[in-house]
């Protein structure tokens, strides 16, 4: 008789919200990503490796940025969440700068700290953005799982040497539009 399938044990994650103390291992995990993984960011590592570190760590106080850790592992995993500020975009938000190091993928990280972006999200506006390459089936994926839904393309949205990449946007809207927010038609 064939035994059920055992339960898998769930990683020990922590996640949590870094702050200027965190900016050297920061630093070394953005600038990886940036040079792993250029077509992801709109930033390059050309512009960001010559920062100082100063600006990392002011960074991190003036913006929200997670980092994620499995048991005791070192930081292995980062996103940014960022509110518009301009009276007409306050209802939306960013995520930013999702990187996962290779030791971190596959192990359910990257979906808890998208999560995570969202929980800190919800009492603050009505809807996040984001924009993935679109080749990055694995991105596009997680996106999709946690809520995110495409709502355009934009065509070579970056370019890195003589190569252009396009920009997949998407979306995950957290309550509903107030009530003064009414439908408009095509011609009004």
């Amino acid at each position: 008789m064939a035994q059920p399938d055992a339960p898998i044990p769930q990683k020990p994650f922590k996640v949590c919200r870094l702050d200027a103390q965190d900016a050297a291992v920061y630093r070394d995990i953005r600038l990886e990503g940036l040079k792993n993984h250029p077509e992801a960011f709109g930033s390059s590592w050309e512009d960001e490796s010559r920062k100082p570190d100063a600006w990392w760590a002011e960074r991190l106080e003036t913006s929200t940025v997670f980092g994620g850790w499995i048991d005791d592992s070192p930081l292995l995993g980062v996103a940014g969440f960022h509110a518009h500020t301009a009276t007409k975009l306050r209802h939306k938000a960013v995520l930013w700068g999702m990187y996962v190091r290779i030791e971190g993928r596959g192990t359910g990280l990257a979906a808890r700290l998208v999560q995570r972006v969202i929980e800190h999200a919800r009492p603050l506006v009505e809807e996040i953005c984001l924009t993935v390459v679109a080749s990055n089936i694995a991105g596009k994926r997680l996106y999709s799982a946690a809520g995110f839904e495409p709502y355009g393309i934009e065509r070579r949205a970056l370019k890195i040497g003589e190569e252009y990449f396009d920009e997949v946007l998407m979306a995950r809207p957290l309550r509903e539009p107030c009530a003064s927010a009414a439908p408009i038609s095509i011609g009004d």
